[in-house]
């Protein structure tokens, strides 16, 4: 391997571009992972961004890498992308991200992905390189990941409002304060395994396309080297949308973000397991909307919902048109 040659160059560069991606991926999401158990003052900020980012990293260890293939070859024809369209895709997505996170916006950081990869890899090569069976999935799950959180935090929430009916608030709320540490756990084994899959595919389809991989298979280093910047990335925080995504949405309390985290990481962690490239964001985001309904639906602040929900409807377009600019540019 000629470790100084020009397509070697080129392929480290485009991955350190896509583990910036995943850096700030854990950056802009890192909200998600942390927003209820600092809402609800179990945690302090910095105490649940370490917690977030141990766990975004331990997530390497266990959950496999359906997702990865899937972004890597069940989306997009990887015979039909080159280093080109991998690297507008990247810069769609990433500034995406930073335009969202300026506005502290909680979009998804995987659908800017998804959105700019498409968007340079059909300005490449026409809308024939789409795989549609890759995007069904992806695009059903776009809508069904929200509506199960949002389910299973309802259910959750008025589960534990039964069994606990006869105890008064404050034991209750000591009870889950504990429990809320494992299910803010959960949730960024979830969300670490789930996002950080999504780099591997795009660096495995960049070696694959370099020839530096037969098959696209994804190597254990490129698993590491994901989980490692996404869990930098949730280190160094998020913090203006944290306000929106444990506040805005609706008032939390311990029982209340056990049960929004809990739903969020059983959607999570089951989808990853499928392959299925879903939204944290959105998920997480269901279910907080999920338990605030439990208590009336005015609980719900449904103006900040909105203007969520149609941050989400506009991502993947964003990014996709981005990108196709990117694309003609370095073209």
């Amino acid at each position: 391997m000629d470790y100084t040659s020009p397509t070697f160059l080129v392929i480290v560069g485009i991955i350190f571009t896509a583990l910036v991606f995943d850096f700030l991926n854990g950056f802009h999401d890192a909200a998600n992972s942390i927003a209820t158990v600092v809402s609800t003052r179990v945690l302090s900020p910095g105490q649940a961004v370490l917690w977030a980012a141990f766990f975004n990293f331990v997530a390497a260890f266990g959950f496999g890498v359906g997702v990865a293939k899937t972004i890597g070859s069940g989306m997009i024809d990887p015979n039909a992308v080159d280093q080109k369209v991998i690297f507008a895709g990247l810069v769609g997505a990433i500034a995406w991200n930073l335009i969202t996170w300026y506005f502290g916006l909680p979009t998804s950081s995987s659908h800017a992905l998804i959105g700019g990869y498409a968007g340079s890899a059909v300005t490449k090569g026409g809308f024939e390189v789409i795989i549609a069976s890759g995007w069904t999935k992806t695009l059903m799950f776009i809508v069904l990941s929200p509506v199960i959180g949002m389910i299973l935090g309802l259910i959750f929430m008025i589960s534990l409002q039964w069994l606990f009916r006869g105890t008064a608030p404050s034991r209750v709320d000591k009870y889950f304060r504990r429990l809320q540490l494992l299910s803010a756990a959960l949730f960024s084994l979830g969300h670490g395994t789930n996002d950080a899959q999504k780099t591997m595919g795009v660096i495995a389809v960049v070696l694959f396309t370099a020839g530096y991989l037969k098959t696209l298979d994804i190597p254990f280093w490129v698993v590491l080297m994901a989980h490692a910047a996404i869990g930098l990335g949730t280190l160094s925080g998020g913090w203006r949308i944290v306000r929106t995504m444990g506040q805005k949405i609706t008032a939390l309390r311990p029982p209340g973000g056990f049960c929004a985290e809990a739903a969020g990481a059983i959607s999570i962690i089951g989808a990853a397991l499928g392959g299925i490239p879903v939204s944290t964001t959105h998920t997480i985001t269901g279910a907080i909307v999920g338990v605030g309904a439990t208590r009336r639906v005015t609980a719900v602040k449904w103006g900040v919902t909105r203007r969520i929900i149609w941050a989400w409807i506009i991502t993947i377009p964003a990014a996709a048109a981005i990108a196709a600019f990117a694309y003609r540019v370095i073209k």
